[in-house]
């Protein structure tokens, strides 16, 4: 079993809208399980109920840290139609400050649909990012408590990276070029990850701060990528008062858009 797979997996508790699962340590930035597992977790079990197995949407929105360890998934059905079907999820943990009683960390809600359906109009008015190739990128290396990198190779455009050394550009930008080291067969869960998978974009600007929490997240599922690298680009506009938004395109090498991204979080410089 792939390590992801091994890591979204839950087991049925006491109705089939509750399910227990574990916060893998597998995943994390800077100790703290990442975002886009985090709602990738939520969207397998959300999945399993579906009678529509194609996710189109789904939003999350963080309501405390999550932590390595276990966990209550809870299920709502909450609409359901000829086109679209869609669920409400809410992940639990125990909350030590509180008698360990259980404390909502996220929740969201996913829209699922049948991408068997015919596809009418395919319009895109912009194409995929310009991405230096491959050799030139840097690759993201291993850092202890940064677990995600030892599971997905992120490589980095050239013309992002100056924040690493101190030189800041003008554009709260960041492109590259991701994909799992274990290969495995990309599903909306997966894309669900990849989107929040590289570093801020803000860092391209500000250099690094030192947190930049996920207030919010929505992630739109075009389709399933063709290739096992995917492209990606991630761009912020605006920093405001310690928000900021983060727009992402995720494409893969045949050209084809694979998701799109929206990210609201804080910016602790």
């Amino acid at each position: 079993m792939h390590p992801f797979d091994r890591d979204i997996a839950n087991t049925p508790s006491d109705s089939p809208l509750t399910l227990a699962a574990q916060v893998s340590t597998d995943w994390s930035i800077n100790g703290l399980p990442n975002g886009g597992f985090q709602m990738a977790l939520l969207a397998n079990a959300m999945q399993q109920q579906s009678a529509k197995k194609s996710m189109a949407i789904m939003t999350a929105t963080f309501i405390a840290r999550a932590a390595p360890g276990a966990a209550r998934i809870e299920l709502e059905p909450i609409a359901a139609s000829s086109q679209f079907e869609r669920f409400q999820a809410r992940l639990l943990q125990p909350d030590p400050g509180n008698g360990n009683n259980p404390r909502e960390k996220i929740r969201a809600v996913g829209t699922f649909v049948d991408f068997s359906a015919a596809c009418t109009l395919n319009r895109k008015e912009t194409g995929p990012p310009e991405v230096a190739p491959r050799s030139q990128c840097l690759a993201i290396p291993h850092m202890p408590k940064y677990t995600l990198f030892d599971q997905m190779d992120v490589l980095l455009d050239p013309a992002c990276i100056g924040w690493m050394s101190g030189k800041l550009g003008e554009k709260s930008e960041h492109k590259g070029w991701i994909k799992f080291k274990q290969e495995r067969a990309y599903d909306a869960a997966s894309l669900l990850l990849i989107a929040d998978s590289f570093p801020p974009s803000a860092f391209a600007s500000q250099g690094m701060a030192a947190w930049v929490p996920t207030i919010e997240m929505s992630v739109n599922i075009r389709a399933l990528p063709a290739s096992p690298w995917l492209k990606c680009i991630f761009r912020t506009r605006f920093i405001t008062c310690g928000l900021l938004e983060e727009d992402g395109e995720l494409w893969d090498e045949t050209g084809e858009l694979v998701a799109i991204s929206r990210q609201i979080a804080q910016f602790r410089g």
